[in-house]
């Protein structure tokens, strides 16, 4: 396979329609009719929101159009105070500013929809907007950062209702696979991704779907399967008026013929993917498609045609590309050099004219370069600063998830060494009849339940010092004496254990919109062993025998009561009164004396 071009897979853009409708692919005939309504400035004001999130979306043909609709929508959103309509607008004026090649235009509006999101507490926008940020990242060699927010948006996507948006996800993230080299890890995460388009009937999707599996397939050298899965993609895409692939698409088909050696046919896609590109204004593609060219008509014999196309590909590449992609440029342009020297001493007795004309060219081009790194220079330290906010903003995130101690351990070293712990109390609860209560209420009230009551929790568990270690189901889990040592563990955590009870029993015969149940709540103190493992998603976590008898615990108490083991009664029997429940048998131990908290 002769693969000449710079190109990705197509990574699906995230969009989302309103709250009125169901996801559709853009579609230019919509913008068209929508067009003449906004002309005729009849809209009622409860749709002009609605409207130019319509407009903004749907309109193909002429981006910049597109992207005035989108900031009208902001600024109309900002003065009506619409959150999502105003995270909507930044997410569009993103999408656009990206496909024109206004990547820091796009990379600011993006994370202005996330903040606006985030602020309606909307996780659907969230995880999308995320998308569209590791796209870019990705279309700029940044693998790390992309990965980073394609998780970012699978982790709250799956908790979402949103199945589409959580396809284009995996879609994208089978990019990053293409791009280093693991086909068959891409091929897994674009069949992920095939599966929930065909199911959901999103057309769009599926056709970037088949383009992509198609651009594997010709990289592997699998010709037939590419070529039959890139002709299908594109042509949904043709129906759809969703050109930018098309133009992407027509270079793979280009390559395919020319590891045929039908370079007719190869020259021919070649330049109809530029002509579709230069139509629609798509400099990304028209960059690409020129130095295919160039490549094409060099393997041809054709240097003049070669260097007109490499000239106009110069051209287009400095409002796409950053500093190491004009560095990967430069190492080109080297190369080009040496052969153009060449080709001076072999003309020179034949005509010194072409050899002057030749090094002005080279002049110029060198000045463009030149200039593009210039450029890039102000692109990346704009870049940096958007980066610098978001590593700060993931720092946060961390402590967050871990403590404080733990985290600070973590990015100094790169690991957490594990701690021993001599004396920690260790608390769970569980709700009674939870799992049969889920089979027979709707699965948003169950979690909108048990969300306020976990919430409920965690602001007592900070209030009396102990550090929440996780929640299984309904099970909430938490300790106190780590990571830093406390003499009061044991009676911090009796108090916490109360007013846990109490939060229950208060709400019991309330009135309001919530599941109700009782809550019991075992306790135990011992040694434990304390720490972070895995790569990803790190968690704190404790480990040893006392985290099972506190288990045990739980499983024996009863309903509104707080069972402690013979090491917690010892602990705090002089300030609490306890009643004793006697030597009770606990599943795979051998019996063990247990206490009610009275």
């Amino acid at each position: 396979m002769n693969s000449f071009h710079p190109l990705r897979p197509i990574v699906l853009s995230f969009v989302l329609t309103s709250i009125f409708q169901l996801s559709f692919a853009q579609d230019q005939r919509i913008a068209d009719s929508l067009q003449l309504i906004y002309e005729s400035g009849t809209i009622a004001d409860s749709l002009q929101l609605q409207l130019l999130r319509e407009l903004a979306f749907n309109e193909l043909q002429n981006l910049d159009r597109g992207l005035g609709y989108a900031d009208e929508l902001v600024k109309l959103s900002q003065e009506k105070g619409d959150l999502i309509y105003l995270y909507r607008g930044y997410l569009q004026k993103g999408r656009i500013s990206r496909l024109k090649g206004n990547l820091t235009v796009a990379m600011t509006a993006l994370f202005n929809s996330v903040k606006a999101a985030q602020e309606a507490n909307y996780p659907e926008g969230v995880g999308g907007a995320y998308i569209t940020i590791a796209d870019i990242y990705s279309a700029n060699g940044n693998s790390n950062n992309a990965i980073l927010y394609y998780n970012k948006a699978i982790e709250i996507l799956r908790t979402t209702p949103d199945s589409i948006t959580l396809a284009t996800a995996f879609s994208n993230a089978g990019d990053e696979y293409f791009n280093k080299k693991a086909y068959d890890s891409a091929l897994y995460y674009f069949d992920e991704s095939g599966r929930i388009f065909q199911q959901t009937n999103y057309r769009i999707g599926t056709a970037y779907n088949l383009g992509n599996k198609g651009m594997v397939y010709a990289e592997l050298g699998r010709n037939d399967l590419a070529e039959t899965n890139i002709n299908e993609a594109i042509a949904i895409l043709q129906e759809l008026q969703d050109f930018y692939p098309i133009a992407v698409y027509l270079t793979y088909m280009s390559d395919i013929y020319l590891s045929k050696k039908d370079n007719t046919t190869a020259l021919k896609y070649a330049q109809r993917s530029l002509e579709l590109a230069k139509g629609y204004g798509l400099k990304e593609q028209i960059s690409n498609a020129n130095l295919l060219l160039s490549k094409l008509y060099e393997q041809f014999g054709n240097a003049s045609e070669s260097l007109k196309y490499y000239k106009d590909y110069v051209t287009y590449r400095d409002s796409v590309r950053n500093i190491e992609a004009v560095q990967q440029l430069a190492n080109q342009r080297t190369d080009f050099e040496v052969a153009q020297k060449q080709i001076e001493v072999d003309l020179q007795t034949r005509n010194r004219q072409i050899i002057v004309v030749a090094a002005t060219i080279a002049l110029f081009l060198i000045s463009l370069l030149a200039f593009g790194l210039y450029r890039r220079y102000l692109f990346i330290r704009t870049t940096n600063k958007i980066i610098e906010e978001e590593r700060e903003r993931s720092e946060r995130l961390l402590l967050n998830i871990l403590p404080e101690q733990t985290a600070r351990e973590l990015k100094e070293r790169g690991v957490v060494q594990a701690k021993k712990f001599e004396s920690v109390t260790v608390l769970f609860t569980d709700f009674k009849d939870f799992t049969r209560s889920a089979e027979f209420i709707e699965p948003e009230l169950l979690v909108k339940s048990i969300d306020y009551y976990f919430k409920a929790f965690d602001q007592i568990t900070l209030r009396h010092g102990l550090e929440k270690i996780k929640t299984i189901g309904d099970a909430y889990m938490c300790a106190c004496g780590l990571p830093d040592n406390n003499n009061n563990h044991c009676r911090n955590t009796i108090l916490a254990a109360r007013e846990m009870i109490n939060v229950v029993n208060q709400k019991l015969q309330a009135k309001d919109d919530l599941v109700h149940f009782e809550v019991r709540i075992g306790v135990h103190t011992g040694p434990v062993v304390a720490g972070i493992v895995g790569d990803t998603k790190w968690q704190y976590d404790i480990w040893g025998d006392t985290v099972n008898i506190a288990s045990r615990m739980e499983t024996n108490s009863v309903p509104g009561k707080i069972n402690l083991s013979e090491t917690t009664f010892q602990q705090i029997k002089d300030e609490f009164p306890c009643e004793y429940r006697g030597v009770i048998e606990v599943k795979h131990r051998s019996p063990l004396k247990m206490y009610f908290l009275s």
